[in-house]
């Protein structure tokens, strides 16, 4: 293994990957919406603009828009949500920037291996320019993050970020790379770029859970709730689900030994 490429939000910041719910869930306030927990993770990990046509083409979302509006949501109601959905962000995204536990521990490790940290997000380069100072200080700095504004505005599931990971960490093949993330979007990543792809479980946008809720859970439910999890990114082609990170250095262990 030469490089683990990681996602950010959910997977090495963010804990519960709450940033991004926030200021979807104010954007579409302004305009007397409300959605669901579940609709608005559902395509958590696109690009943001994506992902906000995706919430949009939900009948439910989208047919509240237009009664909102008075007209079909089209190109330009995108655009006018997006500004205020970016404007919602900018003012939070460098509170929500504390790496998940273990992670700092994990990333030394790695490049006491000898194993590059690349990274690829949802987010813009304006709004990673002040999630990576404040992570860095935080503890976690990787050697490479790429938003989708270096590869063309194409975001997951496109492969093209990672892609730009490997040609500027120069890894050697594609299946000496391992993508880690916490939603589908990100093992379609991985998947369609063709290295190993796993989904990591506590903290993930997946479980929807901050720290406090998912430790306050009675054993039996922490369980169920982590399998389920779990269950969503074995079903989205997932090579491997870890628990958390204290995985990855094993799971590593495990692909260099396969034959």
């Amino acid at each position: 293994m030469e490089a683990v490429i990681f996602d950010w939000s959910g997977t090495a910041v963010d804990y519960g990957c709450f940033a991004p719910v926030k200021a979807f869930a104010e954007t579409f306030a302004a305009y007397g919406i409300h959605p669901t927990p579940e609709e608005t993770r559902k395509p958590m990990g696109m690009r943001k603009k994506d992902h906000l046509r995706a919430m949009l083409a939900m009948p439910r979302i989208g047919e509240s828009f237009e009664r909102s509006v008075g007209h079909p949501c089209g190109e330009q109601d995108v655009c006018r949500l997006y500004g205020i959905f970016e404007k919602n962000l900018l003012k939070i995204l460098s509170s929500y920037s504390e790496p998940l536990p273990f992670v700092p521990d994990t990333v030394r490790e790695l490049r006491a291996r000898g194993i590059k940290i690349g990274s690829t997000t949802g987010y813009t380069d304006r709004m990673m320019e002040l999630v990576v100072p404040e992570a860095k200080r935080l503890g976690y700095s990787p050697d490479l993050w790429v938003t989708p504004d270096a590869a063309g505005d194409r975001g997951r599931p496109y492969p093209y970020m990672i892609f730009r990971n490997l040609e500027r960490l120069r890894v050697t093949s594609v299946r000496k790379a391992l993508k880690i993330g916490d939603t589908v979007s990100d093992l379609q990543e991985g998947r369609n770029a063709g290295v190993w792809t796993a989904g990591v479980v506590v903290g993930s946008s997946e479980l929807g859970l901050s720290r406090e809720e998912f430790e306050a859970l009675p054993p039996d439910e922490a369980q169920s709730r982590t399998r389920r999890a779990a269950e969503t990114f074995w079903n989205a082609g997932a090579d491997f689900v870890i628990r958390d990170m204290r995985g990855l250095i094993p799971l590593i262990e495990q692909i260099d030994a396969a034959p």
